[in-house]
């Protein structure tokens, strides 16, 4: 008996066929993106934003991909963003040629033949990871002036790219809270705070009954006295320097003042009239209220402390990090009660305010555990900015992760042309079905290569059969190891060693890309029923 669907329904080979064909689709898009020479892509969003980019995990990102099998692919590449942070276009494209699984010999194989020990290469091969995930970005002709910068990245308009620069010391890209605090503080005890210091307000729903008038008034300053209490708890504890992940009351910043006019006032209303009749000096008079108003509470600007509202998370846990602070969410304790220890302070040899471009920065130097520098990204516009973001934020990743993994391989092709030839072999040594599948894996593997070299104008059948020589010689004589690292030059058009030319990547990276394609690659294949589902209307109804 059928069963009563509302909605459709595919099965069978017309789903397997419609998969692939989402998946190649998919694949085709960043295809052309791929590599040194490869183009970049122009997205616009329904709103009229312009991005340009030739990361793959942000091409995908920004489509609106509709079809179920094709956002597999999708979320593999953000995957992989996640995991290595480069290589998106290339899971992409391999996913979408993989038919069967040879996965766990080929991960095999590059760990164990193809991968060299970072330590072997030197110091320079981090900085040549870093120039081999920025050569197919936006900066690849400066990537040897980038592949030497790093760590917090700031943007400002202006300039030409390689007017960009290391600031010792980490920046926040924002400026003090009051024009009269001080521009510089030494030596800084940060407080990092994840809460509010604007006037305290009542929450939804808690309703008081007020029958006196002046009561209201009471609460009203019960309200403002709460965060002024606060700010003392933090300035007795010892801190210099407040940073924030909310808003900070401008009348905490300037509380010293209102209270100093207020006192003036008061005192010339109340006290000064009756001498002025009698003909006596009120001078006297109004510096003692001087002296009054601006010893009860000790705020921001008086205290000489700079206060930083506004602060992105991220950056008050990196702060919190290198300083040695705590981050602070709440002042409550176990008691109910609000304090702040100053074991919660970090440390710091300075903080300053720095003007750069058009902007306000906060600079935070000598911080106490770790080493922290910014780079001030400097560009004609703010698409150019965003794609030299993307790919330094790429380039970090990647050493990230060779620092981890401390084994690197060739790029150029060289890793899918070895598997390739190795794979190739092992599925003559199946005498079953499982030889078909190896060996077309193998051949889906060269789509890299082959890709690189079209995307470069190159004769591409010509390069990747020279390139499967050698590695096949490189597997056939021990004396002829070396020729594993061989590998395109796509700006000559030839053969070259890639470890010796310094085009390398993480051998983490192509194990995941491996890993990652061959598991999408089987989840699209398994599927053989589609079923859509209508909308109920009478239901919404």
């Amino acid at each position: 008996m059928a069963i009563d669907i509302l909605g459709d329904r595919q099965s069978g080979q017309d789903v397997r066929t419609q998969n692939v064909v989402a998946c190649t689709a998919i694949s085709n898009i960043v295809k052309s993106s791929l590599g040194p020479v490869g183009l970049d892509k122009m997205l616009v969003d329904d709103i009229g934003d312009v991005t340009i980019t030739n990361d793959g995990a942000t091409i995908l990102k920004m489509l609106e991909v509709e079809h179920p099998a094709a956002k597999v692919l999708v979320e593999l590449a953000e995957l992989q963003d996640r995991e290595v942070g480069d290589g998106t276009t290339s899971v992409v494209i391999v996913a979408a040629e993989l038919l069967k699984l040879a996965m766990r010999e080929a991960c095999k194989y590059v760990d164990d033949n193809l991968a060299v020990k970072v330590e072997k290469l030197g110091k320079d091969s981090l900085v040549n990871c870093a120039k081999t995930s920025m050569s197919s970005k936006l900066i690849a002709d400066d990537s040897n002036f980038f592949a030497n910068l790093g760590i917090n990245i700031l943007k400002a308009h202006g300039k030409s790219a390689k007017d960009s620069y290391l600031l010792n010391g980490y920046a926040l890209n924002t400026g003090r809270a009051a024009q009269g605090m001080p521009l510089r503080v030494s030596p800084a005890r940060i407080a990092c705070l994840d809460f509010n210091l604007q006037k305290t307000k009542m929450q939804m729903g808690v309703q008081v009954l007020v029958s006196d008038p002046r009561e209201l008034e009471k609460i009203r300053q019960r309200e403002a006295d709460m965060t002024k209490e606060r700010i003392e708890k933090l300035l007795k504890a010892g801190a210099n320097v407040v940073l924030t992940t909310k808003g900070i009351d401008d009348m905490a910043l300037k509380a010293c003042v209102a209270d100093l006019f207020f006192n003036l006032q008061f005192f010339v209303n109340y006290y000064t009239r009756g001498l002025e009749k009698k003909g006596e000096n009120i001078f006297p008079l109004l510096k003692i209220s001087w002296d009054l108003s601006i010893s009860p509470e000790i705020y921001f600007v008086e205290a000489g402390a700079i206060a930083v509202r506004r602060v992105r998370k991220e950056d008050l846990r990196h702060v919190a990090k290198a300083t040695g602070a705590t981050a602070v969410s709440t002042f409550a304790d176990m008691e109910g009660d609000e304090t702040f220890d100053s074991s919660f302070l970090g440390n710091a040899d300075e903080v300053v305010e720095e003007r750069i471009a058009d902007d306000d920065v906060i600079m935070i130097k000598g911080t106490k555990n770790s080493s922290a520098v910014s780079l001030i990204l400097r560009g004609a516009n703010d698409y150019m900015l965003d794609e030299m973001e993307r790919s330094l934020h790429d380039a970090l990743c990647i050493v990230k992760r060779t620092l981890e993994s401390n084994k690197v391989v060739a790029g150029g092709g060289a890793v899918e042309s070895a598997l390739c030839v190795y794979l190739e072999r092992l599925a003559l040594s199946f005498g079953s079905r499982e030889q078909l599948a190896v060996g077309e894996f193998a051949e889906s593997l060269l789509v890299i290569p082959k890709i690189l070299a079209v995307n470069a104008a190159k004769d591409a059948t010509e390069l990747v059969s020279k390139l499967r020589a050698y590695h096949h010689t490189a597997q056939d004589s021990a004396d002829k190891r070396h020729l594993s690292s061989m590998g395109l030059d796509l700006s000559n058009g030839t053969i070259r060693n890639n470890l010796e030319a310094g085009v390398i990547e993480p051998a983490m990276s192509k194990v995941k890309i491996i890993q990652f394609a061959t598991e999408a690659a089987i989840t699209i294949l398994r599927i053989d029923d589609m079923i859509k589902l209508v909308k109920d209307e009478q239901g919404e109804e």
